[in-house]
């Protein structure tokens, strides 16, 4: 039997997030875990969501979206942890347990010891919630480069140099150059699978979905995401569990105008329990994002909508 759990990354404007001590007497005392609690029988997780954080924090929320859902086997139990991403609420989170609480920043120590289950959630929360993809073939190299370097001005943190269309010679000296750019900008960069031998210094790689398909492992050492179209290859993703992965199109755009559109419900079905984060893609721009968050995507993936 899996226990259903909610749990709420409670998040303030700053990027900290609230982490809870669980309480002398309970399984795991001590441990450090995301708030929230097993849901009650009948109870949805997002019912349980606003009622535990109600109980346990004193909290009524405002503003949350659907994340990512992990099942972990603890020795006394099977749980299905449904995270909660939770951006806005009234009142102040005060502990209505007796329970230790710390506002976490991703970039400072981490408190210790973390609850097995919620752990491999932080390298998920990490990822921005943009994911840009270049575009040079069309718009030419030095205007790439000039508009990728604006938007890493403004605070872009991850990237893919997906240049198909160009020459090798062009596309090996527009990757050197933009990952130069890139890291100087603190910035993650992905290349693609066939790339990666000849790009020194790139933070990961991105599959296509036909490669995806015949991976056996994820590599080492490295980010490692791919792009989905279909529930059967998001399955494999998260079986190889990639760090994330990227879903659409949403709608239709002029580069793929044979690609049928998911539109955002059927996104949001196809999304649904997935244990990585995931990007919305296809025909979106940044206006799309609160969309995004509300269908259970991780954040966007644009290509002309990253430049615009």
């Amino acid at each position: 039997m899996i226990v259903e759990v909610a749990a709420a990354v409670i998040q303030r404007p700053d990027g900290s997030f609230l982490l809870a001590q669980r309480p002398p007497g309970k399984v795991y005392a001590g441990y450090w875990e995301f708030p929230g609690g097993k849901a009650e029988p009948g109870e949805t997780p997002e019912r349980a969501l606003v009622r535990e954080l109600h109980e346990e924090l004193g909290i009524d929320v405002m503003r949350w979206y659907p994340w990512i859902t992990r099942v972990f086997a603890y020795p006394h139990a099977t749980v299905r942890l449904n995270f909660f991403r939770v951006l806005a609420w009234k009142s102040e989170p005060h502990p209505r347990e007796d329970q230790a609480m710390v506002w976490q920043r991703l970039d400072a120590p981490m408190a210790q010891p973390m609850l097995p289950a919620n752990a491999p959630v932080l390298a998920s929360l990490a990822l921005p919630t943009e994911y840009a993809i270049t575009n040079a073939a069309r718009l030419g190299s030095p205007r790439m480069l000039s508009l990728l370097e604006e938007r890493l001005r403004g605070g872009l943190k991850l990237v893919q140099i997906r240049e198909p269309d160009l020459p090798d010679q062009e596309r090996n000296l527009f990757t050197g150059q933009a990952l130069a750019l890139t890291h100087a900008h603190n910035c993650k960069v992905m290349v693609k699978a066939p790339s990666f031998p000849v790009s020194p210094g790139a933070d990961g790689i991105h599959f296509t979905a036909a490669e995806l398909m015949q991976l056996k492992k994820r590599p080492e050492g490295v980010l490692a995401a791919a792009s989905c179209h279909t529930r059967e290859e998001l399955e494999r993703a998260m079986q190889l569990e990639l760090d994330f992965a990227v879903l659409g199109p949403v709608k239709r755009t002029a580069s793929h105008e044979t690609d049928r559109a998911l539109g955002w419900e059927r996104f949001s079905a196809l999304l649904h329990g997935a244990s990585i984060p995931v990007y919305a893609i296809g025909g979106l721009s940044r206006g799309d994002l609160e969309r995004a968050w509300r269908a259970g995507a991780h954040g966007l993936a644009m290509i002309s909508g990253a430049w615009r």
